[in-house]
């Protein structure tokens, strides 16, 4: 959304993050006269995200939140890293209110950028009577942060749900919900944000593969290295390797944190009672690092 490209036919060549959210609403005549109160709290290309942003964009998103004026807050995102984030809101704030994550596929400078349309979808959906959770919305749908996955490189509706489908869409700034708005997680608003995160050191959670072929060598230099816990994205149902799983079980006698997903699209691992290595509870491969993370910290 805030990239940019020296041809206006250019819509992969561009360079991310180049301009700032006043730039940005202000490039969007719908939204002029709104009561809309905006914020940088970074400007980076989202394949660069870390713990930092992670941390200082909670810590904001808790701000604005307890004002009683504030119905709901929208956050510009790159698509790389944005289903990583919006999960990550979802586990750490709990909002009653909605936090909606927009983006876009095409540069601000593109013949056809999606980028003012996404805009004007969000604040549509931030401002609407009821809303609640953290939400993404593109292409003119509305997707659950525990569900929301990109799944095409290239596409303007880039996004989908996976197999529990959409929220909802964004329809000329009406929205037709097609199911209820994401729960509050039980565990939400834990770390407190401002005292809580800020004095933990993150752990170290890293993802690994299942592939035809695969040993346990990564996951060996990884216990080696001192990795706090490790999400496998298997194959199918959750198999794995012989010899992945007899590094991974290793991993684990020896105090790591093992998780099993799926390296799938759709779908998710079901448990096995029998499983020597517990699954995700149906999260993807990078959002179970981030549950994993907060886990591990919480500890």
């Amino acid at each position: 959304m805030a990239g940019t490209a020296a041809d206006p036919a250019d819509n992969v060549g561009y360079t991310a993050g180049q301009l700032g959210v006043a730039h940005l609403l202000a490039a969007v005549p719908a939204l002029a006269g709104l009561p809309l109160v905006s914020e940088q709290v970074a400007q980076l290309d989202s394949k660069d995200m870390g713990f930092a942003v992670w941390q200082q964009l909670a810590a904001r998103c808790v701000h604005h939140l307890a004002q009683p004026d504030v119905t709901g807050i929208v956050i510009t995102h790159g698509t790389d890293t944005l289903e990583e984030t919006a999960w990550f809101l979802h586990s750490v704030l709990a909002p009653a209110k909605p936090v909606v994550l927009t983006c876009a596929m095409r540069p601000a400078t593109s013949v056809a950028a999606d980028g003012p349309q996404n805009l004007i979808d969000a604040v549509a959906v931030a401002s609407a009577p009821g809303a609640r959770g953290v939400v993404a919305v593109c292409a003119g749908a509305i997707h659950s942060a525990a569900d929301v996955q990109k799944d095409h490189p290239y596409r303007v509706d880039a996004f989908s749900s996976g197999d529990a489908g959409p929220v909802g869409y964004v329809e000329e700034g009406r929205l037709r919900l097609m199911r209820n708005w994401p729960q509050a997680p039980v565990n939400g608003s834990k770390f407190a944000i401002d005292s809580g995160l800020s004095d933990r050191v993150w752990p170290r959670v890293d993802i690994v593969m299942n592939y035809a072929g695969v040993d346990g060598t990564v996951v060996d230099a990884l216990l080696a290295r001192g990795v706090d816990g490790i999400v496998v994205a298997c194959t199918g149902n959750g198999t794995l390797h012989e010899a992945l799983e007899a590094a991974l079980l290793r991993a684990q006698a020896a105090g790591v944190a093992v998780v099993r997903a799926t390296r799938c699209a759709y779908g998710r691992v079901l448990p096995q009672a029998a499983a020597r290595l517990r699954d995700s509870a149906g999260l993807s491969p990078v959002k179970a690092r981030v549950a994993l993370l907060l886990e591990l910290m919480a500890d």
